[in-house]
């Protein structure tokens, strides 16, 4: 395997917690994302005690650490060296398929409302804009292509309370408000759509990162209307109806405030370049 199939990802967290808090943490790539070549999550309390986090599965390979941490200051540190295979890609979509009962509970999940998607209140602007039959991809390009010209990307302009519907109404927001918008859209016009975060080399400044993915053909493929990191070079961390279900540090009891955040992600060599025409699937 060449040295582009490497991915390095890190993560360093440090939280305040004024209340005894029990976390629940996503931001180990997912298993489908490669073979994990290195991993080291460490987990500190206060000046010295380690924590071991409790790994549970989640859904579509998602892997989800819980961590109980008393009063005082908590850190996090995580490491992970995957070689990941050539990301499928397609300049034609697959030949639709009869879809098993875990596919056919996709369809149906990725096209129902969620809390930061409110398709219902949006299937009026969708059908009017984008059309509700026709051909399903050039239907997503086509909305792809209008949140890149209509929505203007401005970082930290986006709170954890804004929906889909925010995004449209103030034409401004984050990676995650452009993949929550891109579900949304896709939903209303009948296309099953879900929220995936990520990890993404050439991403600048770096963060965790937000898309979304189709459900096509019986293959979910993936869309960014940021543009902002090649597709096909970016590691899968948790997927769900929206940013709800892949938050990367969420607080179940007790209360925390995160101090400060430090992500990264590289590629062995060289950065792929983008094809946005083809269709790509994350790993």
């Amino acid at each position: 395997m060449s040295s582009d199939a490497t991915r390095v990802v890190t993560c360093d967290l440090d939280f305040e917690i004024t209340e005894e808090a029990r976390f629940v943490f996503q931001l180990a790539p997912a298993t489908s994302a490669g073979a994990f070549v290195a991993e080291e999550f460490e987990v500190v309390s206060g000046e010295s005690e380690r924590i071991s986090p409790l790994e549970i599965s989640g859904p579509h390979g998602a892997r989800v650490h819980l961590v109980q941490a008393p009063v005082g200051r908590l850190r996090l540190a995580y490491r992970a060296e995957i070689v990941v295979g050539v990301p499928p890609t397609s300049e034609f979509p697959a030949t639709t398929q009869n879809l098993g009962a875990g596919e056919a509970f996709d369809e149906v999940l990725y096209l129902r409302p969620s809390r930061y998607c409110p398709t219902d209140r949006l299937v009026g602007f969708a059908t009017a804009e984008f059309g509700a039959s026709g051909q399903e991809l050039d239907r997503v390009a086509t909305i792809v292509d209008w949140i890149r010209r209509r929505i203007e990307y401005l970082p930290g302009s986006g709170t954890v309370r804004d929906s889909a519907e925010d995004t449209l109404l103030t034409g401004m927001g984050t990676c995650r408000d452009f993949a929550h918008l891109g579900v949304a859209l896709c939903r209303a016009v009948g296309i099953p759509a879900r929220f995936s975060a990520v990890y993404a080399p050439g991403l600048s400044p770096m963060d965790f990162h937000a898309v979304f993915e189709i459900l096509h053909g019986g293959r979910w493929f993936v869309f960014d209307p940021t543009g902002l990191a090649p597709r096909t070079a970016m590691v899968r961390i948790a997927t769900g109806r929206d940013a709800a279900d892949a938050a990367f540090a969420s607080v179940e009891r007790g209360n925390a405030q995160l101090i400060e955040i430090e992500v990264s992600a590289v590629v062995g060599l060289s950065l792929p370049i983008d094809d946005h025409a083809a269709l790509v699937e994350l790993a």
